[in-house]
């Protein structure tokens, strides 16, 4: 009797199951699922723009006293001190700060020293017979300036934040003695003025984008069979792209490997493209390689982002990790959703979204797998 009443609880169990699968199943094909989840995203998925990396992007509005190469140590430690800077002015502790201008001071000369030490280090003697064929090679290596570039640009490494994080704290704990004695450094004025202008200078940015960025969305075989064309996905944000085009008359930057056949797509619609980033494979790639292309043209800490609405939120994170804030213009999709009534086309949405709904969640909790430079 007892074996009875479980096998009977089975059943009972696995058919609500199923009727819960059923339903879900139901669900999908319905044009909610897909609209619930591209609002879930649009609400999760952060999209505050990383100050440091965001540096990169503003190169022509540093100051004289933002001369230190972008990356490096001292680089690094003045966004500290600037940022620990900002922090204390908006929390309205005014008291502290001369105390943090002089554990900056204190910072400066401490990393000198580490400086110092390592030129030192370099100019040491070395007995040319002992040089071995790996010690030049590492010298090479040291030398190359392909890696000074790849530092350079690279803002956003953990190597940078981990740095960032160890000045933060230093500025903020590090003990010193008789600072309120010591008279006020009129530098103070000046950085003080100067975080003022660049938080002036941000929101302003905020309302003006410096070009168009375009994904691209795949491509495929024209009717024949025979040429390689764009898909429905990139012809449709290419289209979307005319009309922004139209309103704004912004550079166009072009991304992904489908880049020169949007390109040349562009040009058939009388409308010439010329910043192409044609080497990435992927979605992180896309904003990486289309971030260092745009500093090295000078710089846009505001972009226009034409992508699908699913693609979307998983983007504008990406590009806010390498410090470029975006304006989101969407693009439709191939396919239109139906009303309520399950559908095939209103599947397609839904399988777009699980999938940024998963890569979105991979990005957040595993981080990202793309080359740092092109």
């Amino acid at each position: 009797m007892k074996k009875t009443y479980w096998m009977v609880r089975l059943v009972q169990i696995a058919t609500v199951l199923f009727a819960l699968f059923a339903c879900l199943m139901v669900f999908i094909y319905t044009p909610f699922y897909s609209q619930m989840i591209v609002k879930g995203l649009n609400y999760f998925v952060p999209v505050e723009v990383n100050e440091v990396a965001a540096k990169s992007q503003k190169q022509a509005a540093l100051s004289d006293q933002d001369s230190y190469e972008p990356g490096s140590d001292m680089w690094i430690a003045r966004q500290a001190y600037l940022k620990v800077m900002e922090d204390a002015i908006k929390n309205k502790n005014s008291e502290n700060l001369t105390v943090i201008q002089t554990r900056y001071k204190a910072l400066q000369k401490l990393i000198e020293e580490d400086q110092q030490k390592e030129r030192d280090e370099k100019e040491k003697p070395v007995v040319p017979l002992l040089v071995s064929a790996t010690s030049e090679a590492s010298t090479q290596e040291l030398e190359d300036p392909a890696q000074k570039v790849k530092d350079l640009l690279e803002l956003n490494s953990s190597e940078n934040k981990e740095l960032m994080a160890q000045y933060i704290e230093f500025l903020n704990s590090h003990p010193i003695e008789q600072a309120a004695s010591e008279p006020v450094d009129e530098e103070i004025f000046k950085d003080i003025a100067l975080i003022h202008d660049q938080n002036q200078q941000k929101k302003a940015e905020q309302s003006e984008p410096y070009a168009i960025v375009v994904l691209g969305g795949g491509l495929t075989l024209d009717k024949k069979g025979k040429d390689i064309v764009v898909n429905n996905y990139t012809r449709l944000r290419l289209e979307t792209t005319l009309a922004v085009k139209n309103q704004y008359h912004l550079p166009i930057v072009l991304s992904g490997v489908e880049a020169p056949y949007m390109q040349r797509w562009l040009k058939n619609h009388d409308v010439d493209a010329k910043l192409l980033e044609d080497r990435s494979m992927n979605t992180c790639e896309n904003t990486r390689f289309s971030s260092l292309l745009l500093q090295k043209k000078g710089g846009a800490p505001t972009v226009i982002l034409i992508t699908d609405r699913y693609h979307m939120p998983r983007t504008r994170r990406l590009f806010a990790l390498n410090g470029i804030e975006t304006i989101p213009v969407e693009a439709p999709m191939p396919t239109s959703l139906t009303r309520w009534r399950p559908s095939e086309q209103n599947y397609d949405h839904s399988r777009r979204a699980n999938y940024e709904m998963l890569a979105t969640m991979r990005d957040m909790w595993f981080g990202t797998e793309c080359r740092e430079v092109p």
